[in-house]
């Protein structure tokens, strides 16, 4: 239990993160770096995301429109803000974690269907505002333990006609707990004006004037600023204007490593702010180890060049989680895992994996979905295999794996997958078999965590360390068992299984006499973090870093 409910149970405070002038101002992490302050204090935290969009989840958006899907432990496919959250803090993320306009509208439909509503006019006031407020309190209303802050981040622009709902909500909600029980975050945007040479704060006047004509006086505000520094007159001047105290107005100027983003806001105490507007006698801070890791990060010893072969290339967000588990990787191998993203499209024969493929230490093929590019995928597992290049495999890149093997080591010529061709005479990849008759496609697929268990002597068992390991999934096609028996005859290794019924699911794949050869059908990256490194990213880039110095 935490220090705060130690002298008995108090009542959740709430901290709510908007966001003015622009998109992708960096809410989500600010949201996560306040958590991670908080809990250095020893405070028991909640964190959510409410996004404004009208589908239900993102889970059948494009990388390219929306970015990657984050999943959580229990399957939920969530905006990849909650990857952020993850990584900063220890909230355990849920379901309850990430609400869209759609998921609160189909509720609501779905209850006026069953006639909960007793007849009475369906309307956004009270009944969708009633439903919002509800999912703010279900986020702690079952938690194991107390939880002192919940920090509720809402997605989109102050001012977006899709927002106002949940503003509303959020109005409502200050009255519903009490003002000293809440907290508003503004995160907005100071812009630099070359022309002027100076910071511009009128954004920022009107984004907050727009928040309080909906009835929302922010307590603090987050300015973000470029490179530049907001200078004590104009901190005084955005708050003289927002009516928000001096002291209440942090800069938030771009700072690299994203990791060092949580003690700049510390030294302008905006965790003692939030505990200070809560009425919470601050605990003592002990942010060490975060501080110790973001040290090792700037300071690497050694570069290691890890080659990505994917398809959407041109969305960085499409694989954050991805980017940044190679990061925990490095920081763990006190390298930087420098990784270029290498077009499969582009890879249209042996020829073009030599050559756009052999400069680099290791190879990844990542998750994916659809026909486009996967010849290029194939080359470029054989590449890594002919060639002893470690090689890491993960959902699609597993399965990538199995096909290059069944085709050119196994002699299954015809191999492939039926996401890819239905008709192959040969589906080493075959569709789940809850996934046949499946006619929806938003939430239908193979989701969370699920067990996994290791075989001795094999690389994935020893990159774990352990014999039973949970990770997390998002797919629709599966290892076909049909072929198993072929292909580890003809030397491939399944080194990890999951039992269902009587069957084991393949989940991990290897070769024994390669240097790092190891692929996943689930999705490693989600649960990495700066301070607890996924073993399998960390082996991969140890051996990569080895191949570097010609140890392999």
């Amino acid at each position: 239990m935490s220090e705060a409910h130690s002298s008995g149970a108090r009542a959740t405070k709430y901290v709510f993160v908007t966001g003015g002038v622009v998109s992708s101002i960096g809410k989500g992490v600010v949201a996560a770096s306040t958590g991670l302050l908080l809990e250095a204090r020893g405070l028991k935290i909640a964190i959510m995301k409410l996004d404004p969009y009208i589908n239900v989840d993102p889970g059948t958006m494009n990388p390219f429109e929306h970015g990657e899907v984050f999943v959580t432990d229990d399957g939920a496919e969530t905006d990849l803000d909650l990857g952020h959250y993850e990584r900063f803090t220890q909230s355990y993320l849920s379901q309850k974690s990430n609400i869209t306009t759609g998921g609160i509208y189909n509720a609501v439909i779905q209850k006026e269907r069953r006639g909960e509503y007793l007849g009475k006019t369906v309307q956004v006031i009270p009944h969708i505002t009633d439903e919002i407020k509800s999912r703010i309190r279900m986020l702690t209303a079952e938690s194991e333990e107390p939880i002192d802050i919940a920090i509720i981040e809402i997605g989109g622009t102050v001012g977006d006609i899709e927002s106002l709902p949940f503003l509303e909500a959020l109005r409502q909600f200050r009255l519903d707990v009490g003002p000293p029980n809440c907290c508003f975050i503004h995160v907005t945007l100071v812009p630099y004006i070359e022309a002027a040479g100076e910071l511009k704060t009128k954004p920022t006047q009107h984004s907050v004037r727009a928040l309080r004509d909906i009835g929302i006086q922010p307590h603090i505000i987050v300015c973000r600023t470029g490179p530049h520094t907001l200078a004590q007159d104009q901190r005084r001047k955005v708050g003289l204007f927002c009516d928000v105290p001096e002291n209440c107005i942090i800069c938030a100027e771009d700072v690299s490593p994203l990791y060092a983003v949580p003690m700049h806001l510390k030294e302008q105490d905006i965790d003692l702010t939030i505990l200070q507007l809560l009425g919470i006698t601050p605990p003592p801070s002990d942010t060490s180890a975060w501080e110790a890791m973001v040290e090792r990060l700037k300071n690497p010893k050694d570069t290691v060049r890890i080659a990505a072969v994917g398809k959407y290339i041109e969305h960085d967000d499409a694989y954050k989680s991805i980017n940044e588990a190679f990061v925990h990787a490095g920081i763990r191998n006190e390298c930087k895992a420098k990784i270029t993203w290498v077009d499969s499209e582009k890879i249209s024969s042996d020829a073009d994996a030599a050559a756009m493929l052999g400069e680099f230490d290791g190879i990844l093929v990542g998750p994916g979905f659809g026909t486009r590019g996967i010849e290029g995928k194939i080359r470029a597992a054989k590449y890594a295999r002919t060639n002893n290049v470690p090689y890491f495999g993960i959902c699609l890149g597993m399965q990538i794996a199995v096909i290059e093997f069944a085709r050119h080591v196994a002699g299954i010529a015809d191999a492939h997958s039926t996401e890819i061709d239905p008709q192959t005479p040969a589906p080493v990849i075959s569709l789940l078999s809850e996934q046949r008759g499946v006619q929806d496609l938003g939430g239908t697929m193979r989701l969370g965590a699920y067990r996994c268990e290791l075989e001795p002597g094999t690389k994935a068992r020893e990159a774990y360390g352990e014999d039973v390991v949970y990770e997390r999934h998002r797919h629709r096609y599966e290892f076909n068992n049909d072929y198993l028996e072929a292909l580890e005859q003809a030397g491939l290794v399944v080194s990890g299984t999951h039992p269902k019924g009587g069957h084991r699911l393949v989940e991990i794949v290897e070769l024994k006499n390669h240097p790092w050869y190891c692929a996943s059908q689930f999705h490693p990256e989600f649960k990495s973090k700066p301070l607890h490194p996924q073993p399998l990213f960390t082996a991969f880039v140890k051996h990569a870093l080895e191949r570097k110095r010609g140890a392999l």
